[in-house]
């Protein structure tokens, strides 16, 4: 008979067993961007599989290949017509002309009026690029206080503002304890009529 005291089997043993949860929090969002905070989570777990972090939000490049279009050579008269050239200038793939760091790329749907003066409106597309490093006067997308917006980036002097481009609205003056997370650099807004 074999004592329990020489028993090598069962027991705790050094790093078995389950993992201790991870810490979590509570964060509120407004129904409207459910879905695209839904596609940033999904995205964010097959980042974080590959080791990367979270790189982007509903990449461009794990869409639709590339469709080419024919570009006309000659620019349109927005006054009195005049007579059209006769070739294209080339094809043109929109994926080319918008989207510059295909990975980094995403897509999200303006809601609001703050930044008309932008040539920004309601139900706009804006495509917006993670890659780029978010400068004083772009437009940007950001997350101040948990609220999502899009605005224009004011940092001079030391003082940072999120303006917008509508005199209707105020200022986002941004103070040292404000949570500021700038999403991406807005590079286009697509507008259908």
């Amino acid at each position: 008979m074999v004592s329990s005291s020489s028993n090598t089997r069962g027991g705790a043993r050094a790093g078995a067993g389950r993992k201790p949860k991870e810490p979590t929090i509570v964060k509120r969002i407004p129904r409207a961007i459910l879905p695209a905070v839904d596609a940033l989570l999904q995205n964010a777990a097959r980042t974080l599989q590959l080791g990367e972090g979270i790189s982007c939000i509903n990449p461009a490049s794990e869409y639709s290949p590339s469709l080419m279009r024919p570009l006309f050579g000659t620019h349109i008269s927005a006054g009195f017509p005049s007579p059209a050239d006769d070739y294209i200038e080339c094809g043109l793939d929109l994926n080319d002309l918008l989207i510059k760091h295909p990975s980094a790329t995403f897509f999200i749907r303006v809601s609001g009026d703050s930044m008309i003066g932008a040539g920004i409106y309601n139900g706009d597309i804006l495509t917006v690029d993670r890659a780029l490093r978010a400068a004083h006067g772009n437009i940007v997308i950001a997350i101040i206080e948990g609220e999502l917006t899009v605005k224009r980036l004011y940092h001079k002097d030391g003082r940072t503002e999120l303006r917008p481009e509508n005199p209707d609205y105020a200022p986002r003056i941004i103070k040292e304890a404000d949570a500021l997370e700038i999403w991406g650099v807005v590079t286009s807004a697509i507008r259908q009529f």
